[in-house]
């Protein structure tokens, strides 16, 4: 008997649950994640599933997690400071994929050195203005990134330039070849610019869960999920966290899948931070050739098509005073619940909502508290924001009596963004505490507040509301629009159909919106979205039956949705894919790109016949790094040729290798 634990650690909650032999939930449970310290989530997930079970930590044989930490972290911005090391590029380069923006004004150099299309060397690799650069730019970075023109080609100067790094400062390196065997060098450079700000907070998360489960008694191997749903080693996690972008939502399809046995399906997760839309096609989770995209970046890291939106039960709502009437919208950052943080600073906060109730006019910052997230390390603040950051202190605090300047509101937003300070407001989790639909927290915090937002004005000068209540009804509606409209997008991108507009447009489309709502006239019209949608996350069924009616669907909400990312994690295989080039330089001559440096081969057979060893055994043995057994070998061979003067010449081959397996323990 296999006792698998999978642990998935989300915005809000963290989930663990207990599998046996791969086909029966015996025991799930939660524990609130906390951002200063994830492990501690993670560690009272796991307890709480050990107790539930009775199951002993020395008699599980396998752990895994799957988390959005590196998801939520491209979304709000947040992350290390980075430093891009951009070889044989021009300054225009940057401006391409939206590289500077991802650098968000951490240090760059454009470097002397790179290689041409054929893997010859370009320019000869500066290494002098190198080590300049080290001299005075590396204080306060957390990670390195180093892409080179044509590294897939030929890395060399990509990894001298990595050594040189690592050898000087010490700190962690990703070389843009290993992230994508794909040709685009900016596109490379912002996915090793953004690999390079995850290391540091994947690497504590891993370390630290290790560290929980080893103390808890479990001495299982433990895997991490990636962005396509299959398993990596925490090892290989540690170096490549970028893959792990999508990871809890890659999770969820896999578990919807195992959950429902569905075929064909879209997979909607609610978390606290954002909502996942995803498809199932023939059973199993879609890839998107063209790379995740997270937090408007688009990657090269092979991942689920995923369509990921800043919705979630901790959006944060925002008041719209356009037009008399006005309204509502949630999103795209994440708050805290004020019913969470009362339940963790009651005097606080009662205090201060009592005092803004019976105040006579809404301050700016009424409802809304700050507090500090303890623990992290504060580098690279400007004066201002040292001096906000000190001034919050240790506890928590209403955020009118921290900002003392609008000026100081940038301040604070960049200190959110770096992970250091949590801001608590009114969310959809609240107006749910509201209206009776859950009670994990503090109901009385969330009424006060939502009775201090409702008082707010819109454009005919009118409140937004006329109670809490009412208030709370507007943000579960808007939630419900929100949702719909999502999985309409997500409908729209994947038709095949022609519509003669883009998917965000076609959602709202006024005939669409009339059909949904069955609209009969002069004109009958009809619509619905014509696949089962499967509703997964703690909140789901609070919000998701009106999610089906909206859009006429089958909403398929199957027992455990709460922990399907859970699921995910340990029910999915580790999968490992190596790919290479061979080109033909000139006639008679084919090119492999080894990492080592190209090889020439006398035949085309040769020299793919070469890549393919080359490549297997390094999939294979990746694959059995992370721990599979029983590993199945697939090979595609993407062969491009001409027609030169009647007959067939070779021009470029693209080999993709990819070994996976089930974990070996979990046969044990």
């Amino acid at each position: 008997m296999a006792l698998l634990l999978g642990v998935d650690t989300g915005g809000t909650y963290t989930d663990a649950v207990l599998i046996r032999d791969e086909e029966e939930v015996i025991a799930s449970a939660k524990s609130l994640t906390t951002r200063q310290d994830l492990a501690i989530g993670v560690g009272g997930a796991v307890r709480a599933v050990l107790e539930q079970s009775g199951v002993a930590p020395s008699d599980i044989s396998l752990a895994a997690l799957s988390t959005t930490l590196a998801t939520n972290a491209l979304v709000e911005g947040q992350g290390g400071r980075v430093a891009l090391i951009y070889i044989g590029f021009a300054p225009q380069d940057l401006e391409r994929h939206g590289l500077s923006e991802a650098l968000k004004g951490d240090p760059a150099l454009i470097l002397a050195g790179g290689h041409n299309h054929s893997g010859n060397e370009a320019h000869p690799l500066d290494t002098e203005a190198l080590i300049a650069f080290l001299e005075t730019e590396s204080a306060g970075v957390s990670g390195f990134a180093v892409a080179g023109v044509f590294a897939t080609r030929n890395p060399a100067h990509e990894l001298e330039v990595a050594r040189i790094i690592q050898e000087r400062t010490g700190a962690p390196v990703t070389c843009s070849h290993q992230l994508s065997a794909k040709l685009n060098g900016p596109k490379r450079a912002l996915t090793a610019v953004l690999n390079a700000r995850l290391i540091g907070m994947i690497d504590r998360l891993i370390n630290r869960a290790a560290d929980t489960l080893t103390q808890i008694g479990i001495e299982a191997p433990m895997m991490v999920v990636r962005g396509d749903g299959a398993l990596m080693s925490a090892e290989q996690a540690r170096s490549r966290p970028i893959e792990t972008i999508l990871s809890g939502p890659a999770a969820s399809i896999v578990g919807a899948r195992w959950l429902t046995g569905a075929q064909n399906a879209l997979v909607s997760d609610i978390g606290g931070t954002t909502t996942d839309v995803a498809l199932i096609e023939r059973g199993l989770p879609k890839i998107d050739a063209a790379g995740a995209e997270v937090g408007g970046f688009r990657t090269m890291v092979e991942a689920v098509a995923m369509r990921t939106t800043g919705l979630g039960g901790d959006s944060q709502v925002h008041l719209n005073t356009e037009g008399l009437a006005g309204g509502i919208t949630l999103g795209p950052r994440r708050v805290l619940p004020v019913s969470l943080i009362a339940a963790e600073a009651p005097e606080v906060v009662h205090a201060a909502l009592d005092a803004q109730i019976n105040a006579p006019v809404v301050g700016e910052y009424d409802g809304r508290f700050v507090r500090a997230v303890i623990g992290q390390i504060a580098t690279g603040l400007s004066e201002r924001e040292a001096a906000l950051l000190a001034r919050i202190g240790t506890n928590t605090r209403p955020m009118g009596d921290i900002l003392r300047t609008r000026m100081e509101q940038g301040a604070l937003n960049r200190l959110v963004d770096r992970g250091l300070v949590q801001v608590a407001g009114v969310t959809p989790s609240d107006a749910s505490h509201v209206l009776g639909r859950v009670a994990a927290w503090d109901r009385d915090a969330a009424e006060k507040a939502l009775t201090i937002f409702a008082r707010r004005r819109v454009g005919s000068g009118d409140p937004i509301a006329k109670n809490a209540e009412a208030l709370a009804q507007m943000i579960v509606d808007q939630l419900t629009e929100q949702t719909a409209l999502t999985l309409l997008e997500s409908v729209f991108a994947e038709e095949h159909a022609t519509f003669g507009g883009d998917a965000k447009t076609l959602a709202r489309h006024v005939l669409l919106q009339q059909g949904l709502s069955r609209y009969y006239g002069l004109l009958a019209i009809e619509a619905r979205v014509n696949v089962d949608v499967i509703g997964l996350g703690a909140s789901a069924p609070s919000y998701y039956p009106a999610v089906g009616e909206r859009l006429n669907c089958t909403m398929i909400l199957p027992e455990h949705a709460g922990v399907a990312n859970a699921i995910g994690a340990v029910v999915g295989r580790i999968t490992q894919r190596r790919s290479g080039t061979v080109t033909t330089p000139a006639e008679g001559r084919f090119r492999v790109h080894f990492e080592t440096g190209p090889q020439d081969f006398a035949t085309s057979a040769d020299a793919i016949a070469a890549l393919e060893a080359s490549l297997q055994k390094e999939a294979v043995a990746a694959a059995e790094s992370a721990g599979a057994g029983d590993i199945h070998v697939h090979i595609n061979h993407d062969i491009r040729t001409a027609e030169v003067e009647a007959r067939e010449v070779f021009v470029e081959a693209t080999l993709t290798v990819e070994a996976s397996g089930r974990p070996r323990v979990a046969h044990d």
